[in-house]
């Protein structure tokens, strides 16, 4: 243990410094993210920070999507004991205001991927229902997460192609959680699940001009469900929040498990449900900020400081071999129009929806 900066503010939870948490589990990880879209949603962009401080990693990535092509640029270090150091290549996140106002910059790099933004919340945070999911009683996931709508400003490049987020409306969304989440490769603890593979998740933060929603819901095969909520919040300066039951209805992608359409309902306990129609445009790769990513997932060791950046060509990656996916969307609830992403990732059976195999596509 060492003492780090942290440590000088009255904020523990544990008896131990900073460097290190409460738990032994190496899958313990503390994680931001955030996206931005321009109210068109012609462009798109999503950063992932995460610390693993059990694993000695901390890894970040931004990745952009305009006209067809993800750009990306990633890195990863030894994490070392100052967790208030949010630097890992030339990736850097800043907590100007905490819940209020947020920074992100992309220093210069061999990729000519730059920014410089700022994100202002335009929602109260939202902290989800608790996580828990359990594997032969062992958890699987058991974390918290925190989830804010936000307007950003600024400026950011790739591709050869640059956006000065001052000459338009850019919206998105962010999110912190911490806890328990398989990282950095499979764990190789004691005998392999009884059960196949399966996992169904959908996430919705939406922004709308006088509104923001979130609907998020995991199910088991038969439909049964593990995880659920919605929240309907008016922006600031009024700023509010009224919890909702949820439900969906899905329209897939004939030969994917990718979104056609969705609509989903977002019921408050007094008052009119909330009809939301889906429409996705385009799908951002996950893969291109970490998830799932084979060489550089999340908590992965790649080296003690390394940096790596790429694109992908949207129209010649095969959905079926990237099941995790934010699809950017038109969205309209009534007479309002919006925009926001539906994150999905269907793997396995789910009955509601006719996929029988762990990857039969729509048929």
């Amino acid at each position: 243990m060492a003492i780090t900066p942290a440590d000088d503010f009255l904020i523990h939870q544990t008896p131990y410094t900073f460097d290190r948490v409460a738990t032994t589990d190496r899958n313990f990880y503390d994680r931001y993210f955030f996206n931005g879209y321009r109210r068109d949603g012609e462009v798109y962009f999503a950063l992932a920070m995460g610390v693993y401080p059990n694993l000695g990693v901390m890894d970040a990535a931004f990745s952009v999507v305009s006209k067809g092509t993800q750009y990306f640029v990633r890195a990863s270090r030894f994490l070392g004991s100052d967790r208030m150091d949010t630097r890992v290549g030339p990736i850097t996140v800043e907590i100007v205001e905490p819940l209020k106002k947020f920074r992100i910059k992309i220093a210069k790099n061999k990729w000519g991927i730059t920014a410089d933004l700022l994100c202002q919340a335009r929602s109260l945070p939202f902290e989800e229902p608790h996580f828990l999911r359990l594997s032969r009683n062992v958890p699987v996931m058991d974390y918290t997460r925190i989830t804010q709508h936000g307007e950003w400003s600024g400026k950011f490049s790739a591709g050869g192609q640059s956006w000065d987020l001052g000459t338009d409306t850019w919206w998105g969304s962010r999110d912190h959680s911490w806890g328990i989440r398989n990282v950095g490769g499979r764990d190789p603890r004691g005998a392999p699940p009884s059960e196949a593979p399966q996992f169904f998740w959908n996430w919705a933060p939406l922004n709308f001009e006088d509104l923001c929603t979130l609907f998020t819901v995991s199910e088991n095969p038969d439909g049964t469900r593990w995880h659920e909520c919605g929240v309907i919040l008016k922006p600031y300066p009024d700023a509010s929040m009224e919890e909702t039951a949820v439900d969906h209805d899905l329209r897939f992608q004939k030969g994917t498990r990718w979104l056609e359409s969705a609509t989903i309902t977002l019921r408050p306990p007094k008052g009119k449900e909330l009809n939301i129609e889906i429409k996705p445009m385009y799908s951002f790769l996950m893969k291109g900020i970490g998830y799932g990513e084979p060489t550089w997932g999340h908590g992965m060791w790649v080296g003690p400081d390394e940096v790596d950046g790429g694109q992908y060509d949207l129209a010649a990656e095969a959905p079926m071999a990237n099941l995790h996916v934010q699809q950017i969307s038109q969205v309209t609830a009534g007479r309002r129009e919006g925009i926001g992403i539906y994150e999905v990732i269907l793997m396995g059976p789910h009955a509601g929806y006719g996929f029988k195999d762990i990857l039969d596509p729509a048929k």
